[in-house]
């Protein structure tokens, strides 16, 4: 039995889907964080949030790395941790410090770092050769005006350090600009309480669709998964509408977009003890990185992963985290594709009505997951700000987008936000 440290986790399906995977792997684990509340509020009413069921329960300013590191030395002369782990963005940099602080396996703190700033990131690849927009980093109005002009409009805006797509905007002329730059200037502090840098990324924006490369590296060596495609809505947002794995791409289409990723995370140092997913477009200059994520994919891409493969990235995250080779094998699951599709509301008011009680025994449905009504909305503004999503399988072939987009529609039908 290993004892694992973990360090804050986003309080979505990771956060349910980690500690499974612990516990199922015959492991243990601590859980540190600096707000127990952020997470009894993500709680059902009177269900304990699956981390806080953890062996130990500790607080401590997870924000201020300088006093964490010694206090989780301290912890470890305790209870002796085999691994530390974080399923958020967030904090992933101060939990490879920590790996490194205390000897255990984890990826080099520095590839983590530049992974984890998206400026950091474009630096690294355009050094190393591996294709990416043309872009530029400033934080003075009059350098990101000309820098703009320069790399030529429509552009994407984007912080360097938010996660879920937050003040991700494209932008088609500098009154535009202007008023994207503001608004990011208006968010100084991240939804964790950590102090945002005040620089901004401009990016060329790209054509073409959006696909994700997901990985799992473990001494040197990267094991790609599989690829996920991307459905994109909510313009000027660039908000994920809905994911379907494997993605519906041809065959040399698939290998230059697992071949990029392959280069982008050797450029980053990023091949062992990591699970990682890799956004890239597939433009009709080739491809081009747009992210590179340390650590398992969001919005239940690694469950669509699972029900197709039978491979628990969650538990390969475990496992490459403790140093340990993961379990990769596919197994016979009995579904071809599998996909998800999100209701991302389009006003602000109050949910009114949304009832998917016919849809859950919908053929080929895995899950479903809608708000209650009386739940205050916001017009969508980035990832988080969903109303509830379906996952569908499809046993033959890669229907499973439109079965999804089918109950999609359905479902919206019945949406009244007043």
């Amino acid at each position: 039995m290993a004892h694992l440290l973990v360090v804050e986790s986003w309080v979505g399906s990771m956060s349910r889907l980690l500690p499974r995977a612990v516990r199922e792997g015959g492991h243990e684990f601590t859980f540190l964080t600096r707000d127990l509340h952020h997470y009894l509020r993500s709680a059902p009413e009177g269900v304990t949030h699956p981390l806080l069921g953890a062996r130990n329960v500790i607080t401590a300013d997870t924000n201020d790395s300088d006093a964490l590191l010694p206090r989780v030395e301290r912890l470890h002369e305790v209870f002796g941790f085999d691994a530390v782990v974080t399923s958020c963005d967030y904090y992933l940099p101060t939990v490879a410090l920590a790996a490194d602080r205390l000897g255990l396996p984890g990826p080099d703190p520095e590839a983590v770092a530049n992974a984890c700033r998206k400026d950091a990131t474009r630096r690294v690849l355009a050094a190393a050769g591996v294709p990416g927009p043309r872009f530029a980093v400033h934080e003075e109005w009059a350098d990101l005006a000309r820098a703009a002009r320069e790399i030529g409009y429509p552009l994407v805006v984007k912080p360097v350090d938010l996660c879920a797509g937050m003040y991700v905007r494209r932008v088609d002329d500098e009154e535009q600009l202007g008023a994207a730059v503001r608004a990011l200037a208006d968010f100084p502090v991240n939804a964790r309480g950590q102090r945002r840098a005040p620089v901004v990324l401009l990016e060329e924006l790209l054509d073409g669709p959006e696909v994700s490369v997901e990985t799992v590296s473990h001494a040197g060596s990267v094991h790609v998964v599989g690829v996920t495609d991307k459905s994109v809505g909510g313009a000027p947002a660039f908000i994920e509408t809905g994911h379907m794995f494997p993605a519906a791409l041809r065959a040399a289409e698939a290998a230059v977009a697992e071949q990029t990723a392959l280069d982008a995370l050797k450029a980053l140092s990023l091949t062992d003890g990591v699970v990682a997913h890799t956004e890239i477009k597939l433009t009709a200059a080739g491809p081009r990185v747009v992210e590179v994520n340390p650590r398992p994919a969001g919005n239940r891409i690694t469950e669509l992963v699972r029900h197709v493969t039978g491979i628990d990235l969650a538990a390969a995250f475990v496992d490459v985290s403790l140093g340990r080779a993961p379990d990769l094998r596919r197994t016979d699951t009995g579904l071809r594709s599998a996909a998800i599709g999100f209701l991302v509301p389009d006003a602000a008011g109050t949910l009114a009505a949304l009832d998917g009680t016919a849809h859950r025994t919908a053929p080929g449905v895995l899950e479903l997951e809608l708000a209650e009504p009386g739940r205050q909305v916001r017009a969508a503004g980035s990832n988080n700000e969903y109303l509830g999503h379906v996952m569908a399988g499809d046993p033959d072939g890669t229907g499973a987008r439109d079965r999804v987009e089918a109950l999609l529609g359905e479902l919206r039908t019945g949406l009244v936000i007043r």
